[in-house]
C-alpha cells in the first residue's frame, strides 16, 4: 500500500527536507503540501499550496497521514483538522505550552497522533542509555549543552527538554539552572541547561556527567536535517496502521 502523506510548511527548513525524502521513497507519495506564501513555487516538483485551503485538501486529496514542522499555534490547527478528517498527524514541532500540547491530547482522541521533539534514532538512543548513566553515577554534576542554528525560536530544545526529563526521572535532582551569570556556584541537585544559538547548526546534544574525578560526556550531532525528514516519514508510515491515540517516536524504532 502507498502511504499518502501531505506536508505543512512545505517551503521551510524541515518542509522541504520531507517532501525530498518522501519522494525519494516507493513506499509513499506527497499528495498535497503547504504554505502560509507559496507564490507558485514548487519543490522537488511537488506544487506548494496555501496553507488556508489545508482544511480542505486533507479532505479532497485523502492522505494517510500528514507531517508538520511548523509552529506550535499552527501545529494544533492542523492538528484538529487531520481529527475531523480521520487523518493520522505526525509532527516535530516543538514549544508548544501546557494548552496546546492538551490539543494535541484532544486531536489523538480521534486519530493516531505521534509528537516527537526530534525524528534522528540516535537521539533516541541517547534518550535510551541517558537514564542509565545518571543511575550509575548518583551524585554526579550534570549539565547539558544544545547548540541549534541562529533562527530556532524555543530554548531549550525539545529534545533538550526530552533529555532533560529522562535525567529527572533517574536521580534526585531539584531544579534546572539555565546559565550562569555573576556569582552563581553550583548547587547541589542542580541540573546546569545552557542553549546556544549560532550559524547554520542542525543540531548537537551534550550531556556532561562529572564527580570522583572523571567526566562522561554523551554527544549527539546531527549533520544533516534530512535525518530528521528521513525519521518523520518512517514515523508517517508506520503510523498509518495505528488506531487513535498518542505515540511517539520510540514505539517507531521499537519495531
Amino acid at each position: 500500500m502507498t502511504v499518502r502523506i501531505g506536508v505543512t510548511g512545505a517551503t521551510g527548513r524541515m518542509g522541504r527536507e520531507v517532501i525530498a525524502a518522501v519522494v525519494g521513497r516507493d513506499d509513499c507519495e506527497v499528495v498535497f503540501a503547504v504554505n502560509r506564501d507559496p507564490d507558485g513555487e514548487t519543490v522537488d516538483g511537488v506544487e506548494i499550496e496555501p496553507a488556508d485551503e489545508f482544511d480542505s485538501l486533507v479532505v479532497d486529496r485523502e492522505p494517510t497521514a500528514v507531517i508538520d514542522f511548523t509552529g506550535p499555534e499552527s501545529a494544533v490547527d492542523y492538528a484538529a483538522a487531520c481529527a475531523d478528517a480521520g487523518v493520522a498527524f505526525v509532527t516535530g514541532t516543538t514549544g508548544f505550552d501546557d494548552d496546546q500540547r492538551e490539543a494535541l491530547e484532544d486531536a489523538g482522541e480521534d486519530v493516531a497522533v505521534l509528537h516527537a521533539p526530534n525524528f534522528a534514532r540516535g537521539v533516541q538512543a541517547l534518550v535510551n542509555v541517558v537514564g542509565e548513566a545518571v543511575q550509575n553515577l548518583p551524585g554526579y554534576d550534570v549539565e547539558l549543552v544544545e547548540t541549534h542554528h541562529n533562527g530556532k525560536r524555543d530554548a531549550p530544545s525539545g529534545t533538550a527538554n526530552r533529555l532533560l526529563e529522562e535525567i529527572e526521572a533517574n536521580g534526585e535532582f531539584s531544579e534546572r539552572t539555565h546559565g550562569r551569570e555573576g556569582e552563581a556556584p553550583r548547587e547541589e541537585g542542580e541540573i546546569g541547561v545552557h542553549a546556544l544559538r549560532a550559524g547554520d547548526v542542525t543540531g548537537e546534544h551534550e550531556l556532561v556527567l562529572a564527580g570522583n574525578h572523571e567526566e562522561v560526556r554523551l554527544t549527539h550531532r546531527a549533520e544533516d536535517r534530512g535525518v530528521f525528514a528521513a525519521g518523520a516519514v518512517d514515523a508517517a508510515v508506520w503510523i498509518a496502521g495505528q488506531k487513535a491515540g498518542q505515540y511517539d517516536f520510540a514505539d517507531v524504532i521499537s519495531e
